[in-house]
């Protein structure tokens, strides 16, 4: 069995839907630190829950939200002629749900460590909420930020339920090296199967250690 194409695929995958973790949780990370609206809790919840339910619980979310006769999946494909299901961008949205939670609560402890101080002189000196974010809060939490980036990357990397659930178990098209895993295990390729779950385990155990360093140097 080839690893290359379901390692370059996984890859793909990971480093797209942490992008999308990122530009999804941190503004709500930020906002939740800082302010009280109504439904405050309620989008915490939101936004925490993929941590607990089941990948495949969540998969069935995912199905029933933008399958072809889904309420998204079926405006996607009258609109636009798009369909998640069975693709590769489908992975891309079972991952990111998946995986936004490391990224949002990461992103939370770091902007609660923010002196907030800083924020307040810079609203003093005229800055914009938009400006406060972006030249403030965000530099000064990134290292609490990327270290859950590299979380949720690892955890892209090793996601199965939700992504088997949307995107199916399609060799060369969504086969991810989770699904090649299995596949191999049940193929009895164990030669196949111990050099996937090597290097999925070393990229994740680097990714950890990486991801604490980072936390405990000193950076002054």
């Amino acid at each position: 069995m080839s690893v290359v194409i379901p390692l370059l695929l996984t890859l793909k995958v990971a480093a797209i839907a942490t992008l999308s973790t990122m530009l999804i949780g941190l503004l709500p990370a930020w906002l939740l630190t800082r302010h009280e609206f109504p439904g405050r809790d309620l989008l915490e919840v939101a936004l925490t829950l993929p941590l607990v339910l089941p990948p495949t619980v969540l998969g069935y979310y995912l199905l029933v939200l933008v399958g072809r006769n889904g309420w998204v999946g079926h405006w996607l494909r009258e609109h636009f002629g798009v369909s998640l299901i069975f693709t590769w961008q489908g992975a891309v949205l079972a991952t990111t749900v998946v995986s936004l939670p490391l990224v949002f609560k990461s992103a939370s402890a770091a902007f609660a460590a923010v002196n907030r101080q800083c924020e307040e002189a810079a609203a003093i000196l005229g800055a914009s909420g938009a400006a406060i974010f972006f030249r403030v809060s965000l530099p000064l939490a990134w290292r609490g930020i990327l270290a859950g980036g590299m979380m949720a990357f690892a955890r892209a990397m090793g996601e199965f339920g939700a992504t088997l659930m949307v995107a199916g178990n399609l060799p060369g098209r969504t086969q991810t090296l989770s699904m090649a895993v299995y596949d191999a295990v049940q193929a009895g390729d164990w030669r196949a199967a111990n050099l996937m779950t090597g290097l999925i385990t070393v990229v994740s155990a680097v990714i950890l250690y990486g991801s604490g360093k980072l936390l405990q140097t000193d950076w002054r």
